[in-house]
């Protein structure tokens, strides 16, 4: 009985006031550990609705949320949002004055908020754990929480200290919530955090949506301004390796009429928050920038996001090609590659001085220089990394849509595989090749593999094809690497049959000369754009008067919706995706003016579609 009256009180809330029918995967059952006091770690992607389930519970229970996030850039914006619906949400950080900061401890003090967004460093301060006791706490939000591992890609000292939380408050729910852990990242969350049985909720990683592409680098400039110059007047983010970089290519931009402008940790403070809100507000529609344009940019109308340089890791590729489409709208992720770029990163990365540490990001870059180089779906690539294993190819990313030729490579795999259990999947891809080609090096014969039944079977082939081979058996979740063990091969369950002979395996024959380029823009969509384009001034213009970013009016979604449905009075309008009581107290009777005049000036409505 007492699930059943939380879940009325959860649809009742999230129809209210967030103005949404129906729960994503995942979120209700998150909800409802949460308000039973049950600790969770929640693994949804980017735009999967992980702020949804922390910020929807503070709704119905008693006592102070804490959120605990890295940025505050990503604070303000998410309070501002919560702030539009009705939500008593505040937040605290370096920006603020003497003044603000007072009324907000005056608002704690006297219970009448529900969230409160704090960085890790603020938390950590004593006078700030010491204002805590004196509330009621309903629970604690650690976003990002892969900060929290030394196995993650962005680890954080001050995230690792996080664990106090437990200590201090250890009667008080914690939800750790993140879109990229691979399975290592995740148990270092959990201990760290001191998570007592926690549910652990794992949302696919699958982002439809995005469509995944490679452009082999030939000339890349022209290369990379051609194709920003094709988005014009959609938001695009541009990631590059170096500070320099950063400003010609924003340069260039410019001088082809985009609206763009350069990001990294060297500008002065002013100018990096004026780039950001300029971007948020849809006054600015490129932002280059190095990763310091980092984690959890609440702007979901982000069309594409391009790598001029390879990332460092699949986690960081993840997590920035993520903040594309985050409305659920078609949307492009585009990596233009070359093979020399590789060789900069591993000289970057020989440069960590914790040799721990550094074997980590050799681990994550090989990861990652695999998955450009891949001939398999870069959709399985991925979701296979994260180990949501498929076999299925998406049809949506640059290899499906120009696949290679395909060959049966079930002698190959199970050669292969056979290699990893001779060595009792105990060494790394490298020397899983040299054993497989029958290497004569010092290493091989001093383990005595050279005695190994699989010694020298592929020798026939050159040791890069072996290499794309078993990249591919990785990619397809036939074997995984350990970074727990200096990132040794092992067979998975998924490789037993095809190793036993009990089914084929089609594999991509390796191409051992440079990638082509592929990949166009995809297609937007079926709603009327002229009407789409009129409600896009109109939500500018409230955004700007009330000064905040256009998506929290409404997102992107919500106006395509419009721009489907027609509605045409409240009833209608209640029924979009996104529009809630307080949304259309505030907006709503604005938006639904436009569209009965856009309406009256056609006289055929079918011509609208």
């Amino acid at each position: 009985m007492v699930e059943q009256q939380l879940n009325n009180a959860l649809e009742e809330q999230l129809a209210s006031v967030f103005g949404y029918r129906e729960f994503r995967q995942g979120q209700r059952q998150v909800m409802l550990a949460s308000l039973q006091n049950q600790d969770s770690l929640v693994l949804m992607p980017t735009g999967g609705g992980k702020s949804m389930c922390y910020q929807l519970p503070a709704l119905i229970r008693e006592g102070l949320t804490v959120v605990v996030s890295p940025l505050v850039s990503l604070m303000q914006d998410q309070v501002a949002a919560l702030k539009t619906m009705g939500v008593a949400a505040e937040f605290l950080n370096s920006t603020m004055t003497p003044e603000q900061t007072q009324e907000v401890y005056r608002q704690l003090n006297q219970q009448q908020l529900r969230l409160l967004y704090v960085s890790p460093e603020r938390l950590l301060q004593p006078a700030m754990l010491e204002r805590l006791h004196g509330l009621t706490l309903a629970a604690f939000a650690i976003d990002e929480a892969h900060c929290i591992s030394q196995w993650g890609h962005d680890f954080r000292p001050e995230y690792g200290q996080l664990g106090v939380i437990r200590q201090q408050f250890p009667q008080v729910p914690i939800m750790a919530l993140t879109a990229t852990a691979d399975a290592s990242t995740q148990t270092d969350i959990v201990q760290r955090l001191q998570l007592h049985q926690p549910l652990i909720h794992r949302s696919s990683f699958d982002r439809p949506n995005i469509r995944y592409v490679v452009e082999e680098k030939y000339k890349p400039i022209k290369q990379l301004v051609d194709y920003v110059v094709r988005q014009r007047g959609v938001s695009g983010i541009i990631y590059c390796g170096s500070r320099r970089k950063t400003e010609d290519l924003a340069e260039r931009l410019q001088l082809k009429g985009v609206r763009a402008a350069p990001y990294h940790a060297g500008l002065e403070h002013e100018l990096r928050a004026s780039t950001l809100s300029r971007f948020v507000r849809d006054d600015l529609d490129v932002v280059v920038a190095t990763v310091a344009f980092g984690m959890g940019i609440n702007k979901p109308n982000i069309r594409y996001v391009a790598h001029f340089d390879i990332p460092r890791s699949i986690e960081a590729y993840y997590q920035e090609t993520g903040r594309a489409g985050r409305d659920g709208l078609p949307a492009e992720a585009v990596l233009f590659y070359d093979p020399k770029d590789a060789q900069w990163v591993r000289r970057m990365i020989e440069d960590q001085p914790n040799e721990a540490r550094r074997n980590v990001e050799k681990h994550k870059f090989v990861a990652m220089q695999a998955m450009a180089e891949s001939q398999t779906c870069r959709r399985l690539v991925l979701l296979n990394y994260f180990n949501e294993y498929r076999s299925e190819d998406c049809g949506n990313c640059d290899i499906c849509l120009n696949p290679p030729q395909r060959y049966d490579g079930t002698t190959d795999a199970q050669m292969a595989l056979s290699c990893v259990y001779r060595v009792n999947q105990q060494f790394g891809l490298h020397h899983v090749v040299d054993v497989l080609r029958g290497s004569k090096s010092q290493r091989v014969i001093e383990l005595g593999h050279d005695k190994l039944s699989t010694f020298g079977i592929g020798k026939a082939e050159s040791h890069e094809y072996w290499l794309a081979v078993i990249r591919q058996l990785i990619h397809r979740g036939l074997l995984i690497q350990d970074i727990r063990r200096y990132s040794a091969l092992q067979l998975t369950e998924e490789a037993r049959p095809v190793l036993r002979g009990e089914v084929a395996l089609a594999l991509a024959k390796p191409r051992l000369t440079a990638l082509t380029s592929a990949g166009k823009v995809t297609d937007r969509g079926d709603y009327n754009r002229v009407l789409f384009r009129r409600l896009r001034v109109l939500r500018k213009d409230l955004a700007d008067s009330e000064q905040v970013p256009p998506f929290v009016v409404f997102s992107d979604a919500t106006l395509v919706e419009m721009c489907t449905e027609f509605p045409t009075n409240q009833r209608e309008m209640l029924a979009i995706s996104g529009v809630g009581e307080k949304k259309f107290e505030r907006y709503g009777k604005a938006f639904l003016r436009e569209i009965v005049a856009f309406l009256d000036h056609s006289s055929d409505k079918s011509l609208l579609q």
